[in-house]
């Protein structure tokens, strides 16, 4: 076990002050809002999708709908890349949207757009829970490397790891939820009542994750920065060399 791994047992973390709380909150909001894209990254992941499902609705005609839906999702990325912004969520959505008119294409059933995306959905509240039950909670595995504490939340800062433990059930959950509303629509509705669910279904839960997200992780204990402990570490085993090589010339 290294030093990075050991339990820390010099300072409490698990009743954080007044000060440390609200310090957590705002590390907390900023770390969600670049794992998941903030705003800018909920209007990708809708944008598509709506516009599929607004020109299937008017016009009924499944290429038009999937090749706009495609092309949209293309200049995100394009905008994305001119301002040289992180292009991560937006290429994640041309991937989903890519493989939506793929399969919908190959199939010629408009419904079959969606379908990429609600397995994947499904998939993912999967992985929430069994990580969660493996005691590896997905969610810290996401957010670990953002925090800049890596996996130290498993060995070293209990609270922390409880509190993705928390929410990493409440992502697997809430998206088992919205499979249970759309996978029986996908059977038994027509694409336009599939398509315009989907479409208000895709911000409420995960706004509803990422505020419980927020709510456990902000009330836990705050990160171990392994990285600036390394740097750290680092630096004193430079200064004791150059203590000895100092040492050495003197003598």
């Amino acid at each position: 076990m290294t030093s990075l791994d050991k339990p820390t047992s010099d300072k409490d973390t698990s009743h954080p002050t007044a000060r440390e709380e609200a310090a957590a909150k705002a590390v907390t909001e900023a770390a969600l809002s670049e794992a998941f894209g903030g705003i800018r990254g909920m209007v990708e992941t809708v944008l598509p999708g709506l516009l599929f499902v607004t020109m299937f609705t008017i016009n009924k005609d499944l290429h038009t709908a999937a090749i706009a839906a495609l092309v949209v999702s293309l200049l995100m990325v394009g905008v994305r890349l001119v301002r040289k912004d992180t292009v991560k969520h937006a290429f994640s959505g041309v991937f989903g949207v890519a493989f939506g008119v793929v399969f919908a294409m190959m199939t010629g059933n408009a419904k079959d757009f969606y379908l990429p995306g609600m397995i994947y959905t499904l998939g993912l509240a999967l992985a929430y829970i069994i990580t969660t039950i493996a005691g590896v909670p997905l969610i810290g595995l996401i957010l670990g490397p953002v925090f800049k504490e890596n996996l130290s939340w498993r060995t070293r800062n209990p609270g922390r790891k409880a509190a993705y433990a928390k929410a990493s059930w409440a992502w697997g959950l809430i998206l088992l939820a919205k499979c249970a509303i759309l996978f029986p629509l996908y059977w038994w509705a027509d694409t336009t009542q599939l398509g315009w669910v989907l479409v208000a279904l895709k911000i409420p839960p995960f706004l509803l994750a990422v505020y419980l997200t927020w709510l456990f992780l902000a009330k836990a204990p705050p990160p171990i920065d392994v990285f600036a402990e390394m740097e750290a570490q680092e630096q004193a085993e430079k200064d004791r060399k150059a203590q000895a090589a100092q040492a050495g010339h003197e003598g």
